[in-house]
């Protein structure tokens, strides 16, 4: 995909990232749980008696499906990291050297330059957009004049996520596994994420550069804690206080080493989740309860071959929401994004509890 220069393994991800962190690295890093994983037929020397077997995995229950296919549009530019939707419902993709900006349709508006490859990108409701490159944050104004660049990070950075409240910065660093929050001027003002007993926060697990972060219209923050399998809420001072989420191949949880790996927020609070290695994007109600499907792996079949469970920073899908509630998957490995509708026909959602809430 794209240029390989800028393509890393989760190998290299974790050995630039983590290596403080006391994890040890036999051959690469998988978690997964039980029911995902399967042993192969007795027969054969060369067989893998852990591979995971995924095939049946890939299809999905067409029940489920409650959305479709309204139209789709190319990335204006390859490799592309994340998607956001501003306060004028146009669209903002990070990719390539570029924050480019589409109306719902996929026309270009604008395009924002960066100095090196764009991986997210959030817009506060003033339009002010906020680009994250790997070590730093861009700042450009509504008109996309750049005003500003933030301190760099260093190089262990590797920022993955950005959300935008009237008078904060929230930037998610998958290289540090930490939640940093701004004030609107660049000025470093805390920490969100790190193991903390007294804000009952037990640490970000991130195997792989996949952190995000979103700002609910409860005021707290929802992060994505991939290793845990889990959604997080925080306050602004980093108190954890609830979660829900749990590993399983099974449609209502979240499997692989890391996932999931994108969120968005519809509307009216629910959440859209996306997955990678099984690529397929899933709506949740705001309690934690598996929904629907909004598009499963078995329409990403380019994306879910050029990501093995074992090692896959090369996969993965994200996705924003327009105030109609229209779902943008931004599939990064086809450099594409669908628009996905609610089904006309499709019944109210009532879903069963998926995960713990504490």
């Amino acid at each position: 995909m794209g240029n390989r220069k800028q393509t890393i393994t989760r190998r290299q991800f974790i050995k630039a990232s983590a290596q403080d962190a006391g994890i040890l690295v036999v051959g690469g890093i998988v978690a997964a749980s039980s029911g995902s994983l399967a042993r192969a037929a007795s027969s054969g020397k060369d067989a893998n008696p852990f591979a995971y077997d995924v095939g049946r995995l890939r299809k999905t229950d067409p029940k489920l499906i409650q959305y479709e296919q309204a139209g789709q549009f190319r990335s204006p530019y390859p490799e592309p990291h994340r998607i956001a939707a501003g306060p004028d419902d146009r669209l903002y993709i990070a990719a390539g050297n570029y924050v480019s900006v589409v109306d719902r349709e996929g026309a270009r508006v604008n395009e924002l330059a960066l100095p090196g490859p764009a991986r997210c990108v959030a817009v506060a409701g003033d339009g002010t957009v906020y680009a994250g490159v790997r070590d730093h944050i861009e700042v450009f104004d509504r008109k996309g004049q750049r005003v500003a660049a933030w301190e760099s990070l260093g190089k262990k950075s590797w920022l993955s996520g950005l959300a935008v409240s009237d008078k904060d910065v929230f930037a998610a660093d998958a290289g540090n596994r930490v939640i940093l929050r701004y004030d609107r001027s660049g000025k470093l003002v805390g920490r969100i994420g790190e193991k903390n007993k007294d804000r009952n926060s037990p640490g970000l697990v991130v195997p792989s550069p996949y952190l995000d972060v979103k700002l609910a219209r409860d005021g707290l923050l929802r992060v994505n804690n991939p290793g845990r399998h889990r959604i997080e809420a925080y306050t602004f001072d980093g108190d954890l206080e609830f979660f829900w989420g749990k590993p399983s191949a099974a449609i209502e949880g979240f499997c692989g080493c890391c996932n999931p790996v994108g969120l968005a927020l519809l509307p009216d609070g629910r959440y859209v989740t996306c997955e990678k290695g099984l690529p397929r994007v899933k709506i949740y109600s705001k309690e934690g309860a598996f929904e629907c499907v909004v598009a499963g792996t078995e329409s990403f079949s380019e994306n879910w071959q050029k990501c093995s469970p074992s090692d896959c920073t090369t996969g993965g899908l994200d996705a924003a929401v327009d105030s109609s509630g229209r779902v943008y998957i931004l599939d990064v490995v086809e450099s594409n994004v669908r628009i996905m509708a609610r089904k006309k026909e499709s019944p109210a959602a009532s879903g069963t509890r998926a995960g713990a809430q504490g």
